[in-house]
């Protein structure tokens, strides 16, 4: 008997079936809100398949099976994208590595039907929202991207981030002017 059938048998019933469904039909989604949030798809990749891996872990190590909602997982996806920007923040200060803002092209093209003319005229204006958004404080560019990409209720980005309503009111609204002011009225 090796150690995944032991850590299978310890798992809770259906856990391991919520957590596929989740990955299946959700991954995509949870990969776009990663790159919102860090900059770049292949790390955006990279915390959303590490997010999973550590919840198919905690899943075998017999890990409760209510706490498999989207809800958490999204809590995840976001908690470990800051751990990202924060590691990174610590590299560019000791000058080990420098990431720049915003996204690359690939990232922010336009739809295949787009004329050529349309299609870069919307990747500038793409790329000037996103570098924009990329300067605002992490946790205005959280609940903007939480509010206008995942379209969450006050009340869902309140418990997501774990704020009062009333705060993620007032940051969506700081971070919208800023966002105005930054981009001169364009947004």
């Amino acid at each position: 008997m090796n150690g995944e059938t032991v850590a299978q048998a310890t798992a809770p019933p259906g856990a391991r079936a919520v957590l596929a469904d989740l990955y299946r039909e959700h991954r995509l989604a949870l990969v776009r809100l990663a790159v919102l949030l860090v900059g770049d798809r292949e790390s955006a990749e990279d915390v959303v398949q590490d997010v999973f891996s550590r919840l198919h872990t905690a899943t075998l190590n017999g890990g409760r099976p209510g706490t498999l909602t989207l809800t958490y997982v999204r809590v995840c996806v976001l908690n470990a994208s800051r751990s990202l920007l924060r590691r990174r923040g610590v590299a560019a200060r000791l000058r080990l590595t420098r990431r720049d803002w915003p996204i690359g092209p690939d990232s922010a093209s336009g739809s295949g039907s787009d004329s050529a003319e349309t299609s870069v005229l919307l990747g500038e204006t793409r790329q000037e929202m996103l570098a924009a958004l990329g300067r605002l404080p992490r946790r205005q560019r959280e609940v903007l991207v939480l509010r206008y990409y995942l379209d969450l209720s006050d009340a869902e980005i309140a418990q997501v981030t774990r704020l009062g309503q009333s705060t993620v009111r007032s940051t969506v609204s700081r971070a919208l002017g800023r966002l105005e002011r930054e981009l001169g009225g364009k947004a």
